[in-house]
C-alpha cells in the first residue's frame, strides 16, 4: 500500500500531538503538517496538498466547516481536488452534521472512536470512499425519513425522493424512488446488521434482502452501503 500523506489541523496540542504519534506508528501513514487553528491550517493545506486533511470542527478562529468550504473553493479555483477532507469531532449534533457535509467534507469522524477506527477511516476517505462514523447514523435515517410525504394513499407504496444529488442521480431516484421497504433495510443495515440478521428480523430471505441491498445502492449510485448513507445524507441539504 502507498504512503498517504496526512495534514493535521486540531487546536488541542496534547490532542495533536497524540495523534500524530498513533497515526505515524503506522507504516502506510505519514504526518508531512500540523496546525493549531484554522488561518494556518488552511494555509498549509494550499501549499502542503496532502492525501487527507484532519480536521478539528472547534478550531478557534476560523471553525472547521468555515476552513473545509474555503479550502473546498480553493481547489475549485485551482483545478486540484486531490486532498479529501476528514472532519474530527465530539459534535454529532444533526446542524454540526449537516453543515460539514454541506461544505464539503469527505467522511466524518467521532474523536472517541479508538485510533484504529481513525486508521481505517482515512484509508476509506483517501481510496475515494465516504466513512460516515456509526455514531451519527441516526442523522441520515431521520434526514431520508422526513422525505416520506404523510398524506400518501395507504394503498401505494411509500416512496422517498432524494434531493441535492448531482443530476445523474436525480434522474434515477426519480424513475426509481426508494420504497418503504429499501428504507427498512437500510435502516438495519446502518445499525450494523447482517443480511441473516435484516431477513430474520424482516421475516423474509436472505436472497430477497441481497436483491433490496443491490437495488438501494443502484438507486443511490453508491459502490457500497456507506458511500449509500453518505449520499442519504447529503441528499437532505435542501428542502
Amino acid at each position: 500500500m502507498s504512503e498517504i500523506s496526512i495534514v493535521l489541523i486540531e487546536d488541542h496540542d496534547l490532542t495533536r500531538m497524540g495523534l500524530k504519534a498513533a497515526l505515524q506508528s503506522n507504516s502506510t501513514l505519514r504526518v508531512i503538517g500540523e496546525a493549531p487553528n484554522g488561518t494556518k491550517g488552511l494555509k498549509l493545506l494550499e501549499t502542503a496538498k496532502p492525501d487527507v486533511a484532519v480536521v478539528d470542527i472547534g478550531l478557534p478562529d476560523i471553525d472547521g466547516i468555515e476552513l473545509t468550504r474555503r479550502f473546498r473553493h480553493f481547489q475549485a479555483e485551482t483545478g486540484d481536488s486531490t486532498t479529501k477532507i476528514l472532519v474530527l469531532t465530539m459534535d454529532h449534533t444533526e446542524d454540526a452534521v449537516l453543515a460539514a457535509f454541506a461544505a464539503g467534507a469527505d467522511s466524518y469522524y467521532m474523536k472517541d472512536t479508538s485510533i484504529d477506527k481513525l486508521t481505517e477511516a482515512i484509508q476509506a476517505t483517501h481510496g475515494g470512499n465516504s466513512w460516515i462514523d456509526p455514531a451519527i447514523a441516526n442523522v441520515v435515517l431521520q434526514q431520508m425519513r422526513q422525505g416520506i410525504p404523510e398524506n400518501q394513499p395507504s394503498d401505494q407504496p411509500k416512496t422517498v425522493k432524494i434531493e441535492a444529488l448531482s443530476s445523474e442521480y436525480e434522474q434515477v431516484l426519480e424513475t426509481y424512488p426508494l420504497t418503504q421497504r429499501e428504507l427498512e433495510i437500510l435502516e438495519l443495515i446502518v445499525a450494523g446488521c447482517s443480511n441473516g440478521q435484516i431477513a430474520e428480523k424482516l421475516y423474509i430471505t436472505v436472497g430477497t434482502v441481497k436483491t433490496h441491498v443491490r437495488n438501494i445502492l443502484n438507486k443511490l449510485c453508491a459502490d457500497d452501503r456507506t458511500q449509500a448513507a453518505v449520499r442519504a445524507l447529503r441528499s437532505g441539504l435542501v428542502a
